[in-house]
């Protein structure tokens, strides 16, 4: 009896073969370190500043310019991973954004790290789309949703990680040991290179692709042609509003605890490391209920929640209720990217799946990039602190995400098919 048809009484994680967990720990290992190499640098743009004697909404523009170039290498990626298969692409990404945040560490100048910064954006771009379609070609459709969640729900383990990094390390390593610490992502090629199998979904279009002489040699026009240019817009703007929710939650967090809160690195790591982990363990919780109550309510009900969790630890200026608002905002706001995987992936055909995920969810981080400084500029002209401009910014951010969901198509329990669907 096969992995697709074992009887759903059996395990959940049994029903996998061992090519497809290893499928999916090379989508989880490329995903979780990318989010250790960026994120580390939320932690010290202060001291960045201080060092370079930079404003801080210049320092913060680093992290923006880092998220607009995930577009380009997420397209390149894309094109890579649907016309030369997906793990290729996975492991050039994985090399790119360590060597890149190794050699950022050196910076003689703030334009040194700058650029170099920005070009780790490429080879974190190229992560997502080829990871997440070897992820979810590769994975058993009954719980995929989980599944999603959980590879999704990991970059709050790479935040995590670089949050514990940060609180036990930072006094005595500083801002470049933290940067110099991304080498270490590049030892996971070697395991993906060695163990890790294209997904027989992507194999048997690129066969029929062939064999009817009717191969999509550029997957990006595609995604605009009459057939498929409601579902790039629809999942698009659902996925501008999920990366504008995600940094008005993270991008200046810890900025603001320091500047405004003057909390200490000792008060920040452990609500930082919280929420994070939190997230992570509630990736399972909204993760398993996406395959029984669908992809959307499975996301519109942690948002919803979201909503009322905001204010906690925004509007407070009690330390430990600001930290105990973080670390519960992970099981909810923090939540709702987890589906991004698999929803995503779902909605695009065999023949432009890693180019159609892939560019909209990296237009959505472009977006989300634009937060850190339009709220600094925003809490500058009006004279006020980070928490108000903060506040208003995720509301926006979830009411549009909800509005957007409501209107789109629910994808669960969805077979992710070999044949050719672009004519």
């Amino acid at each position: 009896m096969s992995a697709h048809t074992l009887s759903p009484t059996v395990a959940w994680w049994r029903e996998p073969t061992k090519d497809q967990w290893y499928a999916f720990t090379a989508a989880w290992l490329g995903w979780t370190l990318d989010a250790f190499d960026f994120t580390v640098f939320l932690f010290i743009i202060g001291p960045i500043a201080k060092e370079f004697n930079s404003p801080t909404t210049l320092v913060a523009l680093v992290g923006t310019a880092t998220l607009f170039m995930r577009l380009g290498g997420a397209v390149a990626a894309g094109w890579m991973a649907d016309r030369l298969g997906r793990r290729a692409p996975l492991m050039i990404s994985i090399l790119w954004y360590s060597l890149c945040n190794f050699i950022a560490g050196f910076s003689p100048t703030f334009i040194f790290l700058l650029v170099v910064r920005a070009i780790l954006g490429i080879g974190m771009g190229a992560e997502w789309p080829a990871g997440a379609a070897l992820a979810n070609e590769s994975w058993p459709v009954r719980s995929r949703g989980l599944m999603s969640a959980v590879l999704q729900g990991s970059w709050a383990l790479g935040y995590a990680l670089s949050a514990l990094l940060y609180w036990a390390f930072f006094e005595s390593i500083g801002w470049r040991g933290m940067l110099w610490l991304g080498i270490l992502p590049a030892l996971a090629v070697v395991w993906i290179r060695l163990y890790v199998k294209e997904p027989e979904v992507w194999v048997e279009n690129q066969r029929q692709q062939k064999e009817a002489n009717k191969e999509v040699k550029v997957p990006l026009a595609a995604l605009f042609r009459k057939d498929l240019i409601w579902t790039t817009v629809s999942v698009t703007w659902w996925l501008i509003s999920a990366y504008w929710v995600y940094y008005s939650l993270f991008f200046l967090l810890v900025l603001y605890l320091t500047t405004v809160q003057h909390m200490t690195s000792a008060e920040i790591g452990p609500a930082m490391i919280g929420t994070n982990l939190v997230t992570f363990a509630f990736s399972f919780v909204w993760g398993g209920l996406t395959d029984k109550i669908g992809r959307r309510w499975a996301m519109i009900i942690p948002a919803f929640i979201g909503m009322f969790v905001t204010p906690i630890y925004l509007l407070s200026s009690d330390h430990t209720i600001i930290a105990l608002g973080i670390i519960i905002q992970g099981a909810f706001a923090g939540c709702i990217y987890g589906i991004n995987p698999s929803y995503a992936n779902e909605r695009f055909p065999t023949e432009v799946r890693a180019t159609g995920a892939g560019f909209c969810v990296h237009v959505g981080s472009c977006a989300g990039g634009l937060v850190g400084p339009v709220l600094l500029y925003f809490a500058s002209a009006y004279q006020t602190t980070l928490a108000m401009p903060l506040l208003i910014s995720t509301l926006i951010g979830l009411v549009s995400f909800i509005v957007t969901l409501m209107f789109s198509p629910e994808t669960k329990g969805q077979e992710l098919k070999s044949e050719l669907t672009l004519h």
